[in-house]
């Protein structure tokens, strides 16, 4: 039940996750131009939903392909590593955001191959009135069943105009929070080996009790 939950809650971080280009900057237009992105990526998603199964290295450089530009992963990454970041090598960096990505499409296929079809709608978009380079998006991802689950994010604007996806909330968890916590967990389990903690993430990430962690919300 938790590996369901679990999977559920990383579809909506990687689903929700788009773009906004850099004339994009009031928030009705910001708002128009994330529902349009997102309805057809999720289109494009339940295209490929045997993708998995028949060859899981295109589904992860399909996955790749489409949410690089979309998702900081490195930014996401360095956050969930924490102040442990600083040490670790360059290295070890790029490895965990190969690993960090890696953990997120296996998660997000076991949903999407075991999940009946859901939709996304944008409710609203607000843009930081103390600072206009920050965003909050707010969507509910409604299941097949009817079953409906809030989602926010947290968006960011780069030097050159992109809005990017840097952290989600599904049902008052803050999935970025819960990661940087679990890592915190590996590297005292592994007594502070930054490698022994990448090396098992993935491991980390299927054991995540994210019920525990809305508990504490």
């Amino acid at each position: 039940m938790v590996l369901i939950r679990h999977s559920l809650l990383l579809v909506a971080l990687i689903m929700t996750a788009v773009a906004v280009p850099v004339h994009a900057s009031p928030e009705k237009d910001l708002l128009e131009y994330v529902d349009e992105n997102t309805q057809q990526l999720v289109d494009k998603l339940h295209e490929e939903k045997g993708l998995y199964e028949k060859d899981p290295q295109a589904f992860y450089r399909s996955m790749e392909q489409e949410l690089e530009g979309f998702v900081d992963f490195r930014r996401i990454a360095a956050r969930v590593m924490g102040r442990y970041a600083r040490q670790a090598s360059p290295e070890q960096r790029d490895e965990f955001v190969e690993k960090f990505k890696r953990s997120l499409f296996d998660s997000y296929a076991q949903a999407l191959v075991s999940t009946d079809d859901f939709t996304i709608e944008v409710k609203d978009a607000v843009i930081n009135p103390d600072n206009d380079q920050r965003a909050s998006v707010r969507m509910e991802v409604t299941s097949a069943s009817g079953n409906r689950y809030p989602v926010a994010y947290s968006m960011y604007q780069t030097k050159d105009g992109r809005w990017m996806m840097e952290n989600v909330i599904v049902e008052g968890i803050n999935i970025g929070l819960a990661f940087r916590d679990r890592f915190s967990q590996e590297m005292e389990k592994n007594g502070g080996e930054v490698q022994a903690a990448i090396d098992g993430w993935g491991d980390a990430v299927d054991s995540l009790d994210l019920e525990g962690e809305a508990d504490k919300s």
